[in-house]
């Protein structure tokens, strides 16, 4: 069973998904007002909405294991980013 937690901020819907979550913590480094490491050690979300748009796409995009996905406002994926698009 799919195990996500997910957040309209602004015109991004970010979402968590905590079944591939391993707990790196990279997003709260990135953006520690957006995210942080719940009891278990996967991330959940505090308060995104007050991290600049920025910024918060790259905590989400230095997710190594891609556990968070983001969309824009037309429903395209921006996070994480085609591989080809990152080398």
């Amino acid at each position: 069973m799919a195990d996500f937690e997910e957040r309209q901020v602004g015109d991004l819907k970010i979402r968590i998904d905590r079944g591939l979550c391993v707990g790196f913590g990279d997003c709260v480094e990135g953006a520690p007002a957006a995210f942080r490491l719940d009891d278990e050690g996967l991330a959940v979300f505090t308060q995104p909405e007050q991290v600049e748009r920025e910024c918060l796409l790259a905590a989400c995009e230095a997710c190594p294991v891609d556990a968070l996905t983001v969309w824009d406002e037309t429903g395209e994926q921006v996070v994480p980013a085609a591989r080809a698009a990152r080398e």
